[in-house]
This record gives C-alpha cells, sequence and structure tokens, in this order.
C-alpha cells in the first residue's frame, strides 16, 4: 500500500452542520438564537433551523453572518458546501436500511414537521434520516439510544401504560433545544433553598404572574425551566435532565391543566434537581413510580406545598369554605388542597374541582 495512502485521513462518517459553528459563537458571546436573528434579519425559526442544518446557509446569510460575526462568508459557505457533500456520500451508507426502519418504526416525524422543527420536504426515507439524525445532534443510531431512547425506555418500563420511547425522546430533545436558549447563571443549590418559600407563595398568583417570575427565579439558580406540550404517545408529566454541569433543565408538558397537578410535578422534578444524580434523566407521569427517587420527589413536592403538621388537619376539612380558609392559613392555592386530600382518599374526585384553576402555561 502506497505511503500516501497510509496516512490519509479517514472521511468523517457524519455531516456537521454550519450551524454547529453558530452555536459555538452563540455560547461564547452568550447570545440567544432570538437576538442572533434580530441581527441578521432572519425569523428566530430560521435561524433554529439553521443551528439545527434543517435549511442550507445561503450565500445571503453567509454575509450576514460575516458581518455579525466577523468570520468571513466565504468560510461559511465552505461549511455549507463541505456539509452537503458529507450529506451527499453518507446518503449511501451502509447502516442506511437500519436507519431508515429506526425513523418510520420510532420518530413521530409528522408531528416534527407539525411543529417546524423537521422540514416538510424532501421527505425521501434517506433525507428524512439525515433530518432526524440532526434533529437530536447525533451520528449514530447508538448515540441516540444512549442520550435519549434509553432514558426513555426506562421511563416506559416503570409504568403500568405504554408509552412510546421514540415519542418521549422526541419530547425530550425538543425542551433541550428550548433550554439552550435560556440564559442561566450558574446552579446555585444553597440559593435556590432560599428561594423555596418564595416559589411556593406564587402558588396563589394567576398563571400570568407566577410563570415568569417562576421562569426567572429558576434561571438565576441554573434552572431553565420550559413547557413544551407533550407528542402523542408521551405521556410525560415532566422531566429533569443536566444540560451541563451548572445548568439543568426542568420540563413541563402541561398534561394537566390545573393548578394541583402543575405545581406538584414542578416541585418534583426541582427535587431531583436538588437532590438526585446528575447523570440521570428523569422522566414523570402522574402516577409516581417504585424508584426511591421518584418517591422521594413525590414526598419532597407534597410536604414543601402542604408542611406535614398542617396536612394532619386535612381530615378535619369538611367543607369548601374550610379548604378555603386553611389554603389562607398555610399560604398556598386551594386547588393545591383539593388535590392533596383527593389523592389521599379525603375527598371524591367529584368534589371540590371548582376551587382548582385551570392553567394554561405559554408555549415556545
Amino acid at each position: 500500500m502506497p505511503e500516501q495512502e497510509l496516512h490519509e485521513p479517514a472521511e468523517p462518517d457524519y455531516a456537521v452542520p454550519p450551524g454547529e459553528t453558530i452555536r459555538e459563537f452563540l455560547d461564547d458571546l452568550g447570545m440567544s438564537q432570538r437576538q442572533l436573528s434580530a441581527r441578521l434579519g432572519l425569523t428566530p425559526k430560521h435561524v433554529n433551523q439553521l443551528i439545527q442544518g434543517l435549511v442550507p446557509l445561503t450565500p445571503v446569510v453567509a454575509l450576514r453572518l460575516q458581518l455579525v460575526t466577523g468570520m468571513p462568508a466565504r468560510l461559511w459557505n465552505r461549511l455549507e458546501a463541505d456539509y452537503q457533500t458529507t450529506r451527499t456520500r453518507l446518503r449511501g451508507r451502509s447502516d442506511l436500511d437500519e436507519l431508515i426502519a429506526w425513523v418510520r418504526d420510532e420518530i413521530p416525524v409528522s408531528e416534527l414537521v407539525k411543529r417546524g422543527v423537521l422540514p416538510p420536504v424532501p421527505k425521501d426515507p434517506a433525507s428524512r434520516v439525515e433530518q432526524v439524525l440532526s434533529f437530536f445532534g447525533v451520528a449514530h443510531l447508538a448515540s441516540y439510544r444512549e442520550l435519549y431512547a434509553d432514558p426513555a425506555v426506562r421511563f416506559r418500563q416503570t409504568k403500568a401504560f405504554a408509552a412510546k420511547p421514540g415519542a418521549v425522546a422526541a419530547w425530550l430533545r425538543l425542551g433541550e433545544l428550548q433550554a439552550r436558549d435560556v440564559a442561566c447563571e450558574p446552579y446555585d443549590r444553597h440559593r435556590l433553598d432560599q428561594d423555596l418559600r418564595a416559589l411556593r407563595q406564587l402558588t396563589v398568583q394567576p398563571p400570568e404572574v407566577f410563570f415568569k417570575l417562576t421562569v426567572d427565579i429558576c434561571a438565576r439558580n441554573g434552572i431553565a425551566l420550559v413547557v413544551v406540550p407533550e407528542i402523542p404517545g408521551t405521556r410525560a408529566a415532566g422531566a429533569t435532565k443536566w444540560l451541563s454541569p451548572q445548568k439543568a433543565m426542568v420540563m413541563l408538558s402541561g398534561r394537566y391543566r390545573t393548578d394541583d397537578q402543575l405545581w406538584f410535578t414542578f416541585f418534583h422534578e426541582l427535587c431531583h434537581v436538588m437532590k438526585h444524580s446528575k447523570r440521570a434523566v428523569w422522566i414523570e407521569a402522574d402516577d409516581g413510580g417504585a424508584d426511591p427517587c421518584e418517591a422521594e420527589a413525590d414526598t419532597f413536592a407534597r410536604d414543601l406545598l402542604i408542611p406535614p403538621d398542617a396536612a394532619r388537619r386535612l381530615p378535619d376539612l369538611k367543607k369548601l369554605d374550610d379548604i378555603r380558609r386553611f389554603a389562607m392559613e398555610v399560604g398556598i392555592a386551594p386547588g393545591i388542597v383539593v388535590g392533596r386530600m383527593q389523592r389521599e382518599g379525603l375527598l371524591s374526585y367529584r368534589n371540590g374541582n371548582r376551587l382548582k384553576r385551570s392553567i394554561h402555561l405559554p408555549e415556545p
């Protein structure tokens, strides 16, 4: 074999979109995608799709990026050309049949197209594979399974119902992408402990007040709080994942649109942030689970909302007016008291529901 061939570098088996360089630029400057879109004169959606490699980086955009980043347009054009060349070559990869089957059988492509994170065209199988790999930010099926599918499968196995791992994985990824754009201070466990009381006090506020304040308090404690409506087949109420050693994501689906479920799920997820492994991905439904960490998170949320000393009085609350007075005394929304009493069999699920507030959280 000629010496030249011995030292010739192997061609990569993955395609890196120019968007990765854009993402690094944003990270270095602490700039959000929305801020970049304003500077480029593009929509936030277009910038997001550029970063994911879902739309091409045109010469016009390259010239605008040169003005904003200082990196010459010819280099942006070269990155795009290399990306497209590699994508074309990878269409002939040996595992293409397996990848096509994966996308067809597991991934909720139509829902992702509907949400604007996958393009409607081209939709031939090979193109869809590249789009889905780019969406998940992985080059191999094995990487997808490790980062997204394995936590989704564990979630399914701990529940009495059959959640779809591909739907759960896609939902997690949507939250991850949204959380990346949330500017946060470094995680501070001590400060978060101190802010728990302020967060609890927000339960009595209307959604248009409490949601923004909750997002702000979380961000100053290193937590990106995001809302991503569930994908059909997900059946998850919330999730927690560490994006870096100093930044966690708490994700809510709004699956149950009442204040008792919302606040219980939120504080349940905070427990995972504060007390449990940073390497784990925590995904929750409404039925808890046998895992000791899930039980601890349930207890944490329950006792934070209604402390044990006050909870001893719950069996004595016979009328809705009693519940209202009790809620006012302990400083929480009455719907939370109703939800607790219903779960513990102290109140019928048919009674007291008018004290719960319907919650419609803002979506991205």
